[in-house]
C-alpha cells in the first residue's frame, strides 16, 4: 500500500512537471515566457507590425511604449533618462541617432555589438556599440514637375533664381533640425550661418513639418523643398506631379544626409537575454526589406537588400560624411542661432 501511494505521488508530480514545461515552450520550440520591453519613437504604424513579427517568431512577449505626436519624439527618451537608476525598458527603437547619441552620453544606454550589424556601414553606427543605426531616411528635395531644371544641391535654397519659390520645414524640430546641425559641423559656423542669412534673403517659406512642406510642393505651391525621403515616396505613389532628387550628388559634392533607424540596448536591462534577440531581429535583412517595402519607404542600410523602384540603393547615394555625435553636439549648440534666425 506504501508503495502505490508513493508511485502514485510520483506520478502526479512527473504530470505537473511535464505540464509546466509543456506551457513554458511554444510549438516552434522557442521559450514563451520569456519579455522584453522595448521604447520606441518610431512610428507606431510601422513599429508595431514588426515588433508583432519578433512575437510571433520567436514566441518572446514585447511589451511596447510608444511615443505620441504630442511627446514629439522626445517622450519616451525623456522617460529613460528618469529611469536611468531603476531601468524599467530592455531596448530603445530611436527614429534617428541623435537621441542615441544623447542617451549614450547620460549612460543611460549599455554596449552590444550585433551579429547582424557587421555589414552595416560603420558611418551608421557607433564605433563602441552603444547603437546601430538600421533603415534609414534620406533627406531628399521633393519637387514638382512643372520645373524642368530642377535643383541639384543644398544652396539653391540660396540662389535668387528661387526666391520665392522654395520651402522649408521649421528648422527648430525634427529631420529639418538635424540636417541643419549636419550642414553646421560640415561647413563650419560661418559658412552654415551665411546660408541661412542667404536663405531669409531668398525669402523661403517655413512650414511646420515635412509633410506639410511636401504637400505644399505637391499643390504646385512651391516649387521644391527638403523633406525626407518617405514623404516624397509617399506623394509619389499617390500620383502627385512630383519628383525626388537626392540632393549633393557631384562628385565633391558634400553628399545626402541619411537619418537612420537607431536602436540600442538599456544599461541594467531587466531581461537582456531577450533584449540582444530583439536587437538581432531588429538588425537583421528581413526587417529591412520589411521596412522599405512598408508605406515608411526606408532604405535598407545592409548591402543587397531589395528595395523598391522609387528609392536608390545605400550604395549608390553620395552619403554626407558626417559624425552623428558632433551633429548631436551641434544640435544644442546652435538652439539660440535658430531661433533668432525664426524671430527675423
Amino acid at each position: 500500500m506504501i508503495v502505490t501511494s508513493l508511485g502514485y505521488r510520483y506520478a502526479l508530480v512527473l504530470t505537473a512537471l511535464l505540464i509546466s514545461a509543456m506551457t513554458l515552450v511554444s510549438c516552434n520550440g522557442k521559450s514563451v515566457s520569456k519579455t522584453v520591453t522595448v521604447y520606441v519613437s518610431e512610428d507606431q504604424v510601422f513599429s508595431e507590425p514588426i515588433l508583432q513579427d519578433f512575437e510571433k517568431e520567436t514566441g518572446i512577449k514585447v511589451n511596447a511604449v510608444y511615443d505620441t505626436e504630442e511627446a514629439n519624439s522626445t517622450g519616451t527618451m525623456n522617460r529613460l533618462i528618469a529611469e536611468k537608476d531603476n531601468p524599467q525598458a530592455d531596448v530603445y527603437w530611436a527614429n534617428e541617432p541623435i537621441r542615441a547619441e544623447v542617451l549614450k552620453q547620460k549612460n543611460v544606454t549599455a554596449s552590444y555589438v550585433s551579429p547582424n550589424a557587421a555589414d552595416i556601414p560603420p558611418v551608421f553606427k557607433d564605433p563602441d556599440g552603444y547603437w546601430t543605426g538600421f533603415s534609414a531616411r534620406a533627406r531628399v528635395f521633393i519637387v514638382h514637375n512643372s520645373v524642368k531644371d530642377k535643383p541639384r544641391n543644398v544652396m539653391a535654397y540660396a540662389d535668387p533664381r528661387w526666391k520665392g519659390k522654395a520651402v522649408i520645414a521649421n528648422p527648430l524640430f525634427g529631420t529639418t533640425t538635424v540636417e541643419i546641425a549636419a550642414l553646421f559641423t560640415i561647413w563650419g559656423d560661418d559658412k552654415a550661418k551665411e546660408f541661412m542669412a542667404a536663405m531669409k534673403r531668398n525669402e523661403v517659406a517655413i512650414s511646420t513639418n515635412n509633410g506639410e512642406s511636401a504637400d505644399f510642393v505637391a499643390a504646385g505651391q512651391y516649387d521644391f523643398s527638403l523633406v525626407d525621403s518617405d514623404d516624397a515616396v509617399n506623394r509619389m505613389r499617390q500620383g502627385k506631379e512630383v519628383t525626388m532628387v537626392y540632393p549633393d550628388q557631384e562628385e565633391d559634392g558634400i553628399g545626402c544626409f541619411i537619418v537612420p533607424n537607431a536602436v540600442m540596448l538599456i544599461e541594467g536591462a531587466p531581461h537582456p537575454e531577450a533584449a540582444r534577440e530583439l536587437i538581432d531581429y531588429l538588425l537583421s535583412r528581413k526587417t529591412e526589406r520589411k521596412l522599405a517595402f512598408d508605406d515608411c519607404a526606408q532604405i535598407p542600410l545592409h548591402p543587397g537588400v531589395q528595395t523598391p523602384p522609387e528609392l536608390k540603393p545605400i550604395k549608390d547615394i553620395n552619403v554626407m560624411r558626417v559624425s552623428y555625435t558632433e551633429v548631436a553636439g551641434k544640435l544644442i549648440e546652435i538652439q539660440p542661432v535658430l531661433k533668432a534666425w525664426m524671430e527675423l
